[in-house]
């Protein structure tokens, strides 16, 4: 891909099996709803969240703030087997649950300032299958890519990625199950 640095694995070692964590961190996680703000407006987000991480590493994204909850086992032992894999260490994880078919991400990019200006993403995959879709930000004659994100698979984004492409999880009308997304990242404190 022009402009961008992305890997994926459809699969690499965990503690358990994918049907395994994604049960556990289904029943363990608190999952909440939150409204966001876009373009100067309110919407409820279109997918549960949770959000983890080392002390002080708070994440502001479309007008809110989300401050980190202590790390459980279970996500302590996913970020071990992903700073392995990828190379990578991360202090932080936004779990995002997809209930259905009729949850999803919009299109954006994981740009906030406290990323840094080349982050490093790693986003694990649990449960059924959706399309993960990237379009170039300016360049519109690129055709964009679409990946169907198997269950215990990683997709790593690194570099210039953020900068030039947006990503999201659309909706779909072909009925699915639950999925449970991993979003690894490091922040930066000022």
């Amino acid at each position: 891909m022009e402009d961008a640095d992305v890997s994926y694995a459809g699969s690499f070692p965990l503690s358990e099996t994918p049907e395994k964590l994604l049960q556990r961190l289904i029943d363990e996680v608190p999952w909440r709803s939150d409204s966001i703000t876009i373009l100067g407006k309110k919407y409820q987000q279109p997918r549960l969240i949770a959000w983890y991480g080392d002390a002080g590493a708070s994440y502001t994204y479309s007008g809110i703030t989300l401050e980190p909850l202590p790390w459980s086992d279970s996500l302590s032992s996913v970020r071990r087997s992903v700073e392995r894999f990828c190379g990578s260490t991360f202090n932080s994880v936004l779990a995002n649950y997809y209930r259905n078919n009729k949850d999803s991400m919009g299109f954006h990019s994981d740009d906030e300032p406290e990323l840094g200006a080349q982050p490093v993403i790693a986003s694990v995959s649990l449960g059924d299958e959706r399309t993960f879709v990237m379009r170039h930000r300016r360049r519109k004659e690129l055709s964009p890519v679409k990946l169907r994100l198997a269950s215990g698979s990683v997709l790593l984004m690194k570099g210039t990625t953020q900068k030039y492409w947006v990503h999201g999880i659309p909706k779909q009308s072909l009925p699915c199950g639950p999925r449970v997304n991993l979003t690894f990242r490091r922040i930066l404190r000022g």
